[in-house]
């Protein structure tokens, strides 16, 4: 699925067109006859405030500000739009058009950015195991007519709502032909297309590295692990140490020997690679816009299963950094993958780490699908700057205590650690552990509330969300201002 993004000077009265607009607009400069303006004004008057008017060779759709206008929080009025715009995509593929042209009769940018955002993003379908592609959307062409708006805005929005649907597109896949070899290879694919330097190390790399965790994740599978290393290092980049990125790349989790139960956990742990996915999209993003910012991901990846020799609770794993951990529970392996990779990224002296994962079942607990549980030892000058581009796309961060009484819950008595912390404050608990393998500032994301979502979600959509890629794509390129 591809849109097209275009910036045109004006309106084609032979192209449906959406407009917002306001009460008092004067209708008639928009092709609309005397019947049509009195058909909006009754619309108006029944308080309608999204309102189609059907020309028969083309729609007028008028989205009314004052829907919007009363919001308090500005980036409420902004997520307003994009559910509008979800709307809006509905209403075009329903009819059967394949494009769209919008304009903001008062030339607000940001808002006609808006609900071309949730159009577009709303226009995500796969459809690839379908026999019958009689489901596909008819949209194919999104134009934005402005006079303020610059074709580099329309480029990056293009560009991150592709990365979207990367991200999405490798979430969706089942287990089946995603494994972690081709999970590494999809993203070394995005590297050569966006112009990202990418390694994949092997098992016998990983295993020369003695990466413990994610060996001992990959010792019930028949698949060997991999570690993808995706860089990205502009000439003028504005900063000399870099900002690395690490995403958790566990294809499928059973849970391994302590195995999950099937319904409504187990079948759906193809998108325990989410964190993965999102941070190989966002690089593809960053390398597109071309942005000047020294970027760094770092993805480590198998399944995780009770076959083959699979690690077991009780055994002590000897750790990339040397440190050893008690495994209590084999279905806490996606903290093992993280905490090699975290103790990896000390060779660049990062300025910052960001690390993403589906990682604990308390964090989807405590705020469900409506934000993201972080926490970690960033300052508050770059977490603030987090939290401002998580409004700012709507993927609100919501910062978990930190204080050192949690890490007393994961001390051993046979190890350095184990690998939980008991039954409270599960998503705490395991970004302590986490915290055990850095020594830069550093910032946890737990995903897995909004990753995978079991009903549509306006213009998040049903299944793989893509959440964290419009969050990192935003805040890198406010940094690299």
């Amino acid at each position: 699925m591809h849109i097209q993004l275009n910036l045109i000077p004006k309106l084609n009265n032979n192209v449906s067109v959406c407009l917002l607009a306001h009460k008092k607009t004067n209708w008639s400069s928009f092709g609309l006859n005397s019947e049509e303006i009195e058909y909006i004004n009754r619309k108006i008057k029944a308080d309608e405030k999204m309102i189609v008017v059907n020309q028969f060779k083309r729609l007028v759709i008028v989205q009314l500000m004052e829907e919007f206008d009363s919001k308090k929080n500005y980036h409420d009025k902004l997520e307003g739009l994009r559910n509008a715009g979800h709307k809006l995509c509905s209403i075009v593929n329903t009819h059967k058009y394949d494009s769209i042209q919008l304009q903001s009769v008062d030339e607000l940018t940001n808002e006609l950015l808006a609900i071309t955002e949730g159009c577009a993003l709303s226009n995500y379908q796969f459809l690839k195991y379908k026999s019958e592609k009689k489901e596909k959307n008819s949209l194919k062409t999104i134009e934005l007519v402005s006079k303020k708006l610059s074709k580099k805005e329309i480029e990056w929005l293009g560009i991150t709502t592709d990365a979207v649907y990367k991200a999405k597109d490798l979430v969706n896949e089942p287990q089946s032909y995603l494994d972690a070899v081709t999970f590494a290879d999809e993203m070394k694919s995005m590297g050569k297309k966006a112009g990202l330097k990418v390694e994949v190390l092997n098992k016998k790399q990983i295993e020369s590295l003695k990466m413990g965790g994610l060996l001992a994740v990959n010792k019930g599978s028949q698949t060997p692990p991999t570690f993808t290393i995706l860089e990205w290092k502009p000439k003028k980049a504005k900063n000399k140490q870099p900002l690395v990125l690490v995403g958790k790349g566990v294809v499928y989790d059973t849970g391994g020997l302590s195995l999950k139960p099937t319904p409504n956990s187990m079948d759906t742990m193809k998108c325990d690679m989410a964190g993965g996915a999102a941070v190989a999209s966002a690089m593809y993003a960053i390398a597109k816009a071309q942005l000047p910012y020294y970027v760094v991901a770092l993805v480590p990846a198998t399944d995780n299963r009770p076959g083959e020799n699979a690690y077991t609770p009780g055994d002590v794993i000897k750790m990339y950094d040397g440190q050893t951990v008690e495994v209590l529970n084999t279905d806490a392996e996606g903290r093992m993958l993280l905490a090699d990779a975290l103790s990896y990224a000390q060779k660049y002296k990062p300025e910052l780490v960001l690390d993403f994962a589906t990682l604990t079942g308390a964090a989807a607990a405590a705020i469900g699908p409506y934000g993201i549980v972080c926490m970690g030892t960033a300052n508050e000058k770059q977490k603030a700057a987090l939290k401002e581009s998580g409004n700012s796309v709507y993927e609100r961060l919501v910062e978990f205590p930190f204080w050192d009484e949690y890490a007393k819950l994961i001390k051993s008595d046979l190890a350095d650690m184990k690998n939980i912390g008991g039954p409270i404050a599960g998503a705490i608990t395991a970004g302590k552990f986490l915290e055990k393998y850095t020594d830069y500032p550093w910032m946890h994301f737990d995903i897995a509330g909004p990753a995978y979502l079991s009903t549509l979600d306006s213009y998040r959509g049903k299944n793989a969300s893509g959440v964290a890629v419009r969050l990192l794509f935003d805040f890198i390129k406010n940094q690299s201002k």
